[in-house]
């Protein structure tokens, strides 16, 4: 899955469709996501119905942001739910689906995708996507069955997912989480160490460095929402710039291969996601909105 390359998102108040990011296309099917019969859980889910309430909604924030259609791909965060939530909505067309925690993600693969399914992005039936804190001992089975991998922080895990990525794969696609709130119980690096972990990334020809996640602190303030997201895009467009630097006085460098694939602000969840369009997200990740309401 490669798609083309598109300029940063773009601030609402100079709108310019042209210059927002395209999102990540979908894989195709595959026939273990398929219902058995009509009586089957995945036919009977109410999944269906509230990911086309979703996308509805994103479409409405698309018209409002002044974004074109299909410019923002949604991430089906399917944690503590089965494989028959997730088959529920694969039937319904959701094909990426994002996971935290890395045994439950595992077994949820190891059923719906074969190992034999992946050697090669053609195959893949579902894009997986981890989300969740990376710890340096856990990085070789991510770097072997996700296809994404939102949550990288420091120079050191994306060395070893690097290193543990298999050669039969296509690079693994890296965002770079960032605390745009400060919040010490929140994961990511700061603002100011993205762009040095952006030029240690984009080093390893086995990561494809894609752009920036965020998880501002929860507010229910829509000015709030936005500014937090427009922190976001911020460190997404000074690593950008950076970028284009370091591609100027290099033009076969490193940096000018990574950046017509730099195009993926990663930010904007169920309770937030309309503030996070206006502000430039290009992927937001949507867990309670379609799959109900999580324990954890």
């Amino acid at each position: 899955m490669k798609p083309t390359a598109k300029p940063s998102p773009t601030h609402p108040s100079t709108p310019a469709p042209e210059s927002v990011p395209a999102p990540v296309p979908a894989c195709g099917s595959d026939a273990a996501l398929m219902p058995e019969s009509p009586t089957d859980p995945a036919v009977l889910s109410p999944i269906g119905p509230a990911l086309h309430r979703i996308t509805e909604r994103i479409r409405s924030a698309e018209i409002a942001a002044r974004r074109p259609a299909g410019s923002v791909t949604l991430l089906a965060v399917s944690k503590t739910f089965g494989v028959d939530a997730i088959r529920a909505a694969a039937r319904a067309g959701q094909r990426a689906f994002g996971e935290n925690y890395l045994q439950e993600a595992m077994d949820k693969i190891a059923t719906l995708q074969p190992a034999s399914s992946r050697a090669t992005s053609a195959d893949a039936a579902l894009e997986w996507h981890f989300i969740g804190p990376l710890q340096s001992n856990k990085t070789r089975p991510i770097a072997e069955a996700f296809d994404w991998v939102h949550s990288v922080e420091r120079e050191k895990i994306a060395r070893r997912l690097a290193e543990q990525r298999p050669l039969t794969l296509a690079p693994l696609q890296i965002c770079i989480q960032v605390n745009v709130s400060g919040e010490a119980s929140k994961s990511g690096c700061t603002p100011q160490e993205a762009p040095a972990l952006a030029l240690a990334i984009i080093q390893y020809p086995s990561l494809s460095l894609r752009g920036v996640m965020a998880i501002p602190a929860a507010s229910d303030d829509p000015v709030a929402q936005r500014a937090a997201f427009a922190r976001a895009r911020g460190v997404y467009e000074t690593i950008k710039v950076v970028l284009q630097q370091q591609a100027a006085a290099t033009p076969l460098g490193p940096a000018a291969r990574a950046l017509p694939r730099f195009d993926t602000l990663s930010m904007g969840m169920s309770a937030d996601l309309e503030a996070a369009i206006a502000e430039g997200a290009t992927l937001v990740r949507v867990g309670s909105a379609i799959f109900g309401d999580r324990s954890d």
